[in-house]
């Protein structure tokens, strides 16, 4: 099959799901509970195997999330020591949630649209196991063409959003992609290759080539909408290559949720940072500390050290970052701060020349770099006020 973004999808593929005509999950599908501590509290968090349904997974956890966040009353929660969950659990929890949304006031007008509304979510519940039909539109963050599904995020108020933009700065691509979502997109483009107005066939192209420099449905101007427009310690659900995930703003970043049932067991894995557009990230903890993937502590104590060392040289540039104003999506500019201190460092340490490529932080050193002694710590010079980070 085509990858997703890719003109040749066709127009009746699920977005976030299977093929239509596949069958349901069964009732009797189990999906693995973690158990993570989330504002003082021991929360449950649903993970999900490679084939797991992310549409109702994902919402599920925001409202497990959203219980204790301080704007937002719906919420779900699960019995202690809860350890695996049904589908056929998830959407009772769902459904009970729905019903909740009840409005108090008892005029015949709301009370009937509230009626129609239950019905036409209730069709939809089934479908949140298998895949959601979302067609998006490139001119905002929350736009989505209309669809049935669409009820069950206003009901239960949840932010729904992608990255997928066209760069205002490019008008070409404006003019070519204009208001369109991306059924539409897709249909313009084979109209306009077909066409004998060579203007109208080089729109096409231009159309075309959009859709495949961004095949990874997130670009730099949504990056930068999505954290401009998403508002601090907001959930929501992210839709991005055909799945959807929790998202949540935290101190003017923007992160993840993790619900790979990989990291089941490691605690310190619980969200993802959502910084860059070619899918550079690191892992970090409940409190958003950058954290270690599994079997990155191995090692000599050396060499942990300087693991947790470039650790805190990533943190410091992203503090940097945060107190000189700058936008999240500069954070990669930080980042490569962060391995230059480390490579001064090194230099100071070593005479002979160092290697000719310095790790991701989240990553150990090479085993013939030496570490620094217990308690040592650099000294840094204080940056120029005058000087700004790029």
């Amino acid at each position: 099959a085509p990858p997703a973004g890719s003109p040749e999808q066709p127009r009746g593929q699920q977005e976030g799901g299977s093929p239509r005509g596949q069958p349901p999950a069964r009732e009797q599908d189990f999906y693995c509970v973690k158990w993570i501590s989330w504002k003082g509290e021991r929360t449950p968090v649903v993970t999900q195997s490679e084939n797991g349904p992310c549409p109702l997974l994902a919402i599920i956890n925001t409202l497990l999330l959203r219980w204790k966040a301080s704007w937002g009353s719906l919420g779900v929660k699960l019995p202690p020591q809860k350890e695996v969950i049904t589908a056929e659990e998830l959407m009772a929890h769902l459904g009970n949630c729905i019903l909740a949304t009840q409005p108090r006031d008892t005029s015949e007008g709301l009370q009937l649209n509230f009626q129609q509304n239950i019905s036409d979510t209730m069709t939809v519940l089934p479908k949140l196991s298998t895949g959601l039909d979302v067609n998006v539109r490139f001119t905002g963050v929350s736009d989505f063409e209309y669809t049935p599904e669409c009820i069950v995020f206003d009901l239960l108020n949840i932010p729904l959003y992608h990255g997928w933009l066209v760069d205002p700065q490019n008008p070409e691509q404006v003019q070519a992609v204009g208001k369109l979502s991306y059924n539409q997109l897709v249909e313009k483009i084979i109209t306009c290759k077909q066409a004998s107005d060579s203007s109208l066939v080089s729109e096409g192209l231009v159309a075309e080539q959009f859709l495949e420099s961004t095949a990874s449905q997130l670009t730099f101007h949504g990056l930068c909408e999505l954290t401009a427009r998403a508002r601090e310690g907001e959930l929501g659900v992210f839709f991005r290559n055909n799945h959807f995930s929790t998202i949540i703003k935290h101190q003017g970043h923007l992160y993840l949720l993790v619900t790979d049932q990989g990291f089941l067991q490691e605690e310190g894995v619980v969200w993802e940072s959502l910084h860059s557009v070619d899918g550079d990230s690191c892992f970090c903890d409940t409190d958003f500390h950058l954290s270690h993937a599994p079997g990155r502590e191995a090692g000599p104590p050396d060499l942990r050290l300087q693991q947790r060392q470039l650790d805190q040289d990533y943190m410091v540039a992203l503090s940097l970052q945060q107190g000189q104003g700058q936008d999240p999506p500069s954070l990669l500019s930080d980042l490569e701060l962060a391995r230059q201190l480390q490579h001064e460092e090194y230099q100071q340490h070593h005479p002979h020349p160092p290697p000719p490529h310095l790790p991701h932080p989240a990553q150990p050193l090479p085993a013939q770099a030496g570490g620094r002694p217990a308690g040592e710590r650099r000294q840094r010079q204080r940056p120029d006020l005058d000087c700004t980070l790029l």
